[in-house]
């Protein structure tokens, strides 16, 4: 019944075992009049790596997108329910959502570096919130991209443009710039699928590394990719209606293996989706 593949094992046990970082409560999505999430109630553990996953079109990105409001920019948004940070409810009116974003950063499928410099494509984000001193500047920059395990890759050559950079690479140097303004959240959605294999496992090591210090959140359609890299998997599926729901949710290694519900085992073992 389980699929064929290494599953990540999981230190449940861990001293953030009780933290939650993001919280859905009775979450409803509507884009106008279409309903795309339903009643979606979910606890993200803090320091994991948490995977979504299920088959195109059943709401894991607009999932993704609420935990940072992204989904704001789309016209006709509505949501119903509870979405926290921590103990604090994002969707107030008095939520500054640019702090939010600070908080709570993205990386995108397809890699978006900015048309400028290596280095300058890492100080926006910090210059942005108010740093100006150049030597704070180079800090934050040689730091951000340490920790993207790219600088050894980059160090000569940070007057460069971005663009310049390859697929993986341009990929790390966008998770570099969400590093730049000190997140506590990272979402990730499917920022492997326009990679090669090798700067897949780049990144999935990256991941791995990040989660020691950061909440990751990762959507993706690659099974095995959840099962090397995550520590908990929520899957969704489509209802009738076509409003995406939560199916399950647990340790990665139980889902994979041992699921709860039949959608579920029929999903991971490819008998659809």
């Amino acid at each position: 019944m389980a699929l064929n593949v290494l599953v990540h094992e999981n230190n449940t046990e861990s001293t953030d075992k009780h933290h939650t970082k993001l919280k859905t409560e009775s979450v409803d999505l509507f884009y106008g009049s279409f309903h795309a999430l339903r009643n979606i109630s979910v606890e993200i553990p803090a320091c994991k790596i948490t995977s979504i996953i299920g088959p195109s079109g059943c709401g894991k990105s607009s999932l993704l997108r609420l935990f940072n409001r992204m989904n704001d920019l789309i016209h006709g948004i509505r949501v119903k329910g509870t979405v926290k940070l921590d103990s604090t409810s994002i969707y107030e009116a008095n939520i500054d959502v640019v702090e939010l974003r600070k908080k709570v950063g993205m990386v995108f499928q397809k890699p978006n570096p900015f048309p400028m410099s290596i280095f300058e494509n890492i100080a926006y984000g910090p210059r942005r919130h108010g740093i100006k001193n150049r030597a704070e500047l180079q800090e934050i920059v040689e730091r951000s991209l340490r920790h993207a395990a790219l600088w050894d890759e980059v160090s000569g050559k940070l007057d460069q443009s971005g663009l310049a950079l390859s697929g993986g690479q341009q990929q790390r140097l966008c998770i570099a710039r969400v590093l730049a303004v000190e997140p506590e959240v990272i979402l990730m959605d499917e920022p492997c699928s326009a990679l090669d294999p090798l700067a897949t496992l780049k990144i999935e090591d990256l991941m791995r590394n990040l989660a020691r210090e950061y909440t990751i959140v990762i959507v993706t359609h690659n099974m095995q990719q959840a099962a090397r890299v995550s520590d908990m998997a929520a899957f969704m599926m489509m209802e009738e209606d076509r409003a995406g729901s939560l199916v399950e949710f647990g340790p990665t290694s139980k889902l994979f293996t041992n699921p709860t519900d039949k959608r579920t085992e029929d999903y991971i073992t490819g008998r659809f989706g």
